[in-house]
């Protein structure tokens, strides 16, 4: 077993050298196996609505970021937070990162692989039709101490140029149910 690793850390490493982007004008070129995906690559902010069984109604605002370096996946990340009736910031909310992955020989299907800070890992997979992706829950793990969380449904779609979802999700006893959906803008991209 190695015990004396400086030979292996000697000196500094610069920046990341790879360009990732999401605006299709610059970077790199995007991966042909991703084309169903380019109208989903981009910075999207904008309202939502949520309501659950185990929790009150809320409102939340969101920004999802989908970019890509080359190669064959996309980077996923989405940041929400809670908003008042004015639509005034309240606290951060949910936080989910994760990379679509076309399916290879299949254009039409995709596979999206999501981690959650709360404990949870879900594994979609489905179809992109045009400007429509659907996907469900193909599995959830989660650790010891997060939140029992069975199943997921995603519906995205591109309408009026923004991005629209809706969310289902199967938790705490409950069956799969609405508990999502939000109306985004392109900001960048």
């Amino acid at each position: 077993m190695v015990t004396d690793f400086s030979e292996y850390f000697d000196g500094k490493v610069e920046a990341y050298p790879y360009e990732e982007t999401h605006d299709l004008r610059t970077g790199p070129d995007l991966n042909q196996a991703l084309l169903p995906l380019l109208p989903f690559v981009g910075v999207w902010r904008g309202k939502g609505h949520g309501s659950y069984p185990s929790v009150p109604e809320f409102h939340y605002g969101q920004e999802i970021r989908v970019s890509h370096d080359g190669r064959p996946f996309l980077f996923y990340e989405s940041r929400t937070w809670l908003i008042d009736a004015t639509g005034k910031p309240v606290r951060p909310a949910a936080r989910e990162a994760g990379f679509f992955r076309p399916v290879a020989d299949k254009p039409d299907e995709v596979e999206l692989l999501l981690t959650h800070p709360t404990g949870i890992l879900e594994l979609y997979v489905g179809r992109v039709k045009g400007v429509q992706m659907e996907l469900v829950t193909d599995a959830v793990v989660r650790t010891p101490t997060a939140k029992e969380v069975t199943a997921g449904h995603r519906l995205y779609g591109i309408v009026d140029r923004d991005l629209a979802y809706v969310a289902e999700m199967a938790a705490e006893g409950h069956p799969l149910q609405s508990h999502l959906s939000a109306k985004l803008e392109r900001v960048g991209g």
